[in-house]
């Protein structure tokens, strides 16, 4: 049977690397809104053409869109199932997303917090630098390069750090997660489908955590 989860999680957290170990372990697929608003701006479909003409003004995509684009994906779909990342962000999206499941004879198994400590997050976040060669990841303090500079993967000096890798913007994005993402653990724990793992442990760890909740639900391990 599919597994259709959410990870819900601050900027850094995880959630992209723990997807992609959901997708190679699980086959399941994640469903990025923003992937999937790039993909229908380029599709030359009606609904895409709606995405492209909404985006070049600048306007915000409305919850109706994105949720016929997730219908899309959903119907189309014959596999294990969905990791929804970046949605729902409001309460009214998770009710829209529920009812567009229901509709499908689906649900959500299991929502995924990753929960973290603010100021060892900021710490984590504003240390890390990646090789613009190759993508290897390093950190100031547990994961310094051998030789200052120079990857020790691929020997390439180009190292970069995101510009919103930074303790301000990072602050802001941090705040603006809780303001919205709040009232969605109040929603899927009343849901009974809220479950919480250490985000902030070793990737290995975190993966574990998930693993124990997916094979716990009832008809799922």
């Amino acid at each position: 049977m599919a597994i259709n989860i959410i990870l819900l999680g601050p900027p850094g957290a995880g959630k992209g690397t723990q997807s992609r170990r959901l997708e190679e372990e699980r086959g399941l697929v994640q469903l990025s809104t923003g992937d999937m608003l790039r993909a229908a701006r380029s599709s030359g479909t009606e609904m895409g053409n709606r995405v492209a003409e909404i985006m070049d003004k600048g306007q915000l995509v409305t919850d109706e869109i994105v949720i016929g684009l997730i219908r899309e994906r959903l119907e189309g779909s014959t596999g294990a199932g969905f990791i929804f990342d970046g949605f729902p962000r409001t309460l009214g999206q998770a009710d829209a997303l529920r009812d567009l499941l229901a509709g499908l004879g689906q649900k959500i198994d299991a929502v995924i917090e990753m929960q973290v400590d603010d100021e060892a997050l900021v710490e984590r976040i504003t240390g890390r630098f990646t090789c613009g060669n190759c993508g290897e990841v390093y950190h100031d303090k547990t994961r310094p390069t051998k030789v200052a500079g120079v990857c020790d993967a691929c020997g390439s000096t180009d190292l970069r750090r995101r510009a919103d890798d930074n303790e301000d913007s990072l602050r802001t994005r941090l705040l603006e997660y809780y303001k919205k993402t709040s009232p969605l653990i109040g929603y899927y724990y009343a849901a009974g489908v809220l479950h919480p793992v250490h985000g902030l442990a070793e990737i290995d760890q975190v993966a574990g955590q998930m693993a124990g909740v997916l094979d716990a639900l009832p008809g799922k391990g």
